[in-house]
């Protein structure tokens, strides 16, 4: 796995001279974000060795080079699930070759079903904790030393100093900015309404299918975590109702351009980038 993370590292420093600080991951219908970064670099993910290809309408799949807020980003215009049938190591295998590039923050988006009855579609979520429903740990099997300790901690997934410089440029561009508790299930079927009810019971406020695969591989390198949740449906007692992807897509389309002032003013305030 070294070698083969490696081998990708290197083919993509060939390809590029940016030397990204941040790398950036894009959920379902939130690609757009790219129209804000100044592109040096547009790199299809089938060109790159060792890498796999997503398959999700919606999911882009390039790695897109250049500046967002004039700092050096690398963005993955798509991400890989679980459901696709990729294993768990193969998820986060991209964010791991970003870390070789020398990112030093990971900037995580999803769409998320909002079951808290506070929120409304469109809204965004910046999240400050998780609810780990998959089957099984990108980190199991032999430890990679080189990236990180067998056994990393998980009191702060998600960083309060991101967290805390979000709330304050959401307030300065007038976007509401939600935080809560994001749940991962591994899908592809929504949630029934009775296992919707049940999350909301143990803490959870939105609910997706990714996410926590990288946030788990992005910690175990050390890298801080800022990820955001993109409310595209609501799903709260007395109002359940059909889910389609396609809705999902438009929901999160229309909340891109929110999401993208906000990541850009978080990544123009980061510590991390020095």
């Amino acid at each position: 796995m070294w070698k083969k993370l490696t081998e990708s590292a290197d083919y993509l420093l060939s390809r590029t001279n940016i030397r990204p600080l941040t790398g950036i991951v894009l959920g379902t219908g939130l690609g757009n974000l790219i129209n804000d970064v100044s592109i040096t670099n547009t790199i299809p993910y089938s060109e790159i060795p060792n890498f796999p290809v997503t398959t999700v309408e919606g999911h882009h799949g390039n790695l897109i080079f250049g500046h967002l807020g004039g700092k050096p980003v690398v963005a993955m215009q798509g991400r890989f699930h679980y459901y696709e049938g990729f294993s768990m190591v193969e998820t986060v295998f991209p964010l791991r070759v970003l870390k070789l590039l020398g990112i030093r923050q990971a900037f995580l988006s999803n769409a998320a079903g909002g079951i808290n009855p506070d929120y409304q579609v469109g809204e965004i979520m910046v999240i400050r904790d998780h609810i780990n429903f998959f089957p099984e740990s990108p980190l199991r099997g032999k430890n990679i030393d080189e990236l990180g300790t067998r056994f990393p901690d998980m009191s702060e997934p998600y960083d309060r100093n991101l967290i805390r410089i979000a709330h304050s440029v959401a307030a300065k561009i007038g976007i509401t900015l939600r935080e809560g508790v994001y749940l991962g299930n591994p899908g592809p079927s929504f949630e029934t309404p009775a296992e919707y009810t049940h999350y909301r019971m143990i803490g959870a406020d939105a609910i997706g299918m990714s996410t926590i695969p990288e946030v788990l591989a992005a910690r175990h390198m050390n890298l801080p975590v800022f990820a955001v949740s993109v409310v595209t449906n609501v799903a709260i007692p007395g109002n359940f109702s059909e889910n389609t992807h396609e809705e999902v897509q438009i929901a999160a389309n229309r909340a891109a351009s929110d999401m993208a002032k906000l990541f850009k003013g978080v990544i123009m305030e980061s510590p991390y980038q020095i």
